[in-house]
């Protein structure tokens, strides 16, 4: 079966490096959409280094790699990288006009990030995820969660939000076209809030908040830069090499869409971007209704939740640890979701009291004078859950790349 992936960026040419390794298509067609360089080879440079991650036979091989891209073929658009005949296609950027149908892509993956939002008409000329299936394909996977703009839409039928490992029971092959893989940041907190709500329900868990403190993105300025028109916020145009910069993040609508039950929950999800090129860290607070002050949810309990999950249900993507990590610490990792610092877990307890005359609304005096107390004592313990992600590979594109393999094992 081949794999196509639209778009050669960051998440693309990791793609790219995921599949080659795994080896379980048995050939690739990547769209660029335009001729890249000087000549074929240096399309084969920009594959072969990152300035991230190194150099692609060390990542495949370690210290006795040899160069893995050869038999290079620019009149073709081929080139074998480690066995793996990969061929790229330069002519189309509208996903509507990409050779899909001719070159026998029924699985596409697209990395582009422009084309996010379902709703879109195939025959959009600016381009619409859905002109992948009128090109010839049958699934495809977006790697960035959906955005519909016309907020009178919803999500159609045909489209569901997947994080591989979490949710991939909702997957109905007869029934879903387009998948969004969620991002990097939904990935990692879904599974640092999943072993919670399996632990304590959502009926106990009151509220939930996340700030993620977020390696840079393409998306940023390398040096300030005049905002364009209409651009409304301006710290993205200032320099990322410079700044800790407050930005904004859809994972906690994401995280909905992944898990239900957090619909129910007061939700809320903060930003911050900082100089690095990956590796990236998530604060988690949730506040739990508590049994008693006396004998209260501790910081042992809790890391104890996370390493029964990273040993069972999510041991093949939830990982617990009592190190003392850095961020270069966690990049890379084979697979690793979520790394919980197990060190940096903290809990208090406290209680907080209730009006009831207040809280109740409507009821009357003479319904509050009738109870044994007008007021009354909840014991509350807010938890504090640190949990890192390589935000680039280990956390997102290794996920996404199995999420495309039980796709495409559920398509023969």
């Amino acid at each position: 079966m081949k794999l196509g992936i639209n778009g050669l960026g960051r998440i693309g040419k990791l793609t790219l490096w995921h599949h080659v390794a795994k080896k379980y298509f048995s050939e690739i067609v990547v769209n660029l959409g335009r001729e890249v360089g000087t000549s074929f080879t240096d399309l084969a440079e920009y594959i072969e280094k990152d300035s991230t991650y190194g150099w692609l036979p060390v990542w495949l091989y370690g210290y006795r790699a040899k160069r893995v891209i050869e038999n290079l073929d620019e009149k073709e658009g081929t080139m074998m990288i480690d066995g793996v005949k990969v061929k790229f296609l330069r002519k189309n950027r509208n996903p509507k006009d990409i050779q899909w149908r001719d070159e026998g892509v029924k699985l596409v993956v697209d990395c582009t990030g422009k084309f996010r939002d379902p709703t879109v008409d195939p025959e959009d000329p600016k381009g619409s995820v859905r002109g992948h299936l009128l090109a010839g394909a049958e699934k495809v996977i977006v790697s960035a969660p959906f955005k519909v703009k016309n907020k009178d839409k919803t999500l159609p039928e045909d489209a569901v939000t997947l994080v591989y490992g979490i949710n991939d029971e909702m997957y109905q092959p007869e029934k879903h076209h387009v998948i969004s893989s969620a991002s990097c940041t939904t990935t990692c907190l879904t599974y640092m809030v999943k072993p919670l709500l399996d632990y304590f329900g959502p009926e106990r868990i009151l509220s939930a908040s996340m700030v993620t403190v977020h390696a840079t993105t393409a998306s940023q300025s390398i040096l300030d830069r005049v905002p364009k028109e209409g651009e409304k916020d301006l710290r993205r145009t200032r320099s990322v090499f410079n700044n800790i910069i407050l930005t904004s993040t859809g994972a906690a609508e994401a995280l909905a869409w992944v898990i239900p039950e957090m619909k129910k929950i007061g939700f809320m999800a903060e930003s911050v971007r900082i100089p690095l090129t990956t590796g990236s860290l998530i604060i988690l607070t949730v506040n739990i209704q508590d049994e008693s002050v006396e004998k209260h949810i501790n910081r042992d309990l809790i890391n104890q939740i996370y390493r029964e999950a990273s040993n069972t249900k999510y041991k093949d993507y939830l990982l617990f640890s009592m190190e003392q990590n850095v961020s270069t610490d966690i990049i890379g990792y084979p697979k690793a979701a979520a790394i919980i610092e197990g060190r940096e877990t903290h809990t208090r307890t406290a209680v907080a009291r209730v009006d009831l005359q207040k809280a109740c609304g409507e009821v009357s005096k003479e319904e509050i004078q009738g109870l044994s107390c007008s007021q009354i004592e909840i014991p509350i313990t807010q938890v504090v859950v640190y949990g890192w992600y390589d935000n680039e590979l280990a956390s997102y594109t290794h996920l996404m790349g199995d999420l495309t393999v039980f796709i495409a094992e559920k398509m023969f």
